[in-house]
């Protein structure tokens, strides 16, 4: 297999031109798709290493490899097989204690809230961009 290096990148005319850095800055450097209700697991994931269910509604994600430091942008959507509307957010948020949880490099904490209460989606998709 052969490895391709290069510092920019430029369309055929020679006029656009991006370097690899601005290539990379937007692809996601983590994701997972993962069940949320009853045994929590991971579907398929990009650099996360596990799921911990902390309580209804309530999953930190623990990424494979640390990030520099924890100012990433994470987007997040959910759905449930109920047919409940679920507001959800990555909130980091302890839910049970009622208190904020900063991102760390190694991972973050998100809830999920529908119909006045913690609920527990049954798909959980989540992308971390930095």
């Amino acid at each position: 297999m052969s490895t391709l290096r290069v510092t920019n990148v430029q369309d055929t005319s020679g006029g656009n031109s991006l370097t690899t850095a601005q290539i990379y800055s937007g692809a996601a450097k983590a994701w997972v798709n993962f069940n949320g209700q009853g045994v929590v697991a991971i579907r398929t994931q990009f650099n996360v290493s596990s799921i911990t269910d902390n309580a209804t509604g309530d999953y930190t994600t623990t990424f494979t490899t640390a990030f520099s430091d924890a100012n990433y942008c994470t987007i997040a959507s959910c759905s449930t097989s109920n047919g409940l509307y679920l507001e959800f957010a990555v909130n980091l948020y302890d839910q049970p204690n009622g208190a904020f949880v900063a991102p760390t490099t190694t991972g973050f904490r998100a809830t999920y809230y529908g119909q006045g209460a913690f609920r527990d989606p049954n798909h959980v998709m989540t992308a971390v961009f930095r």
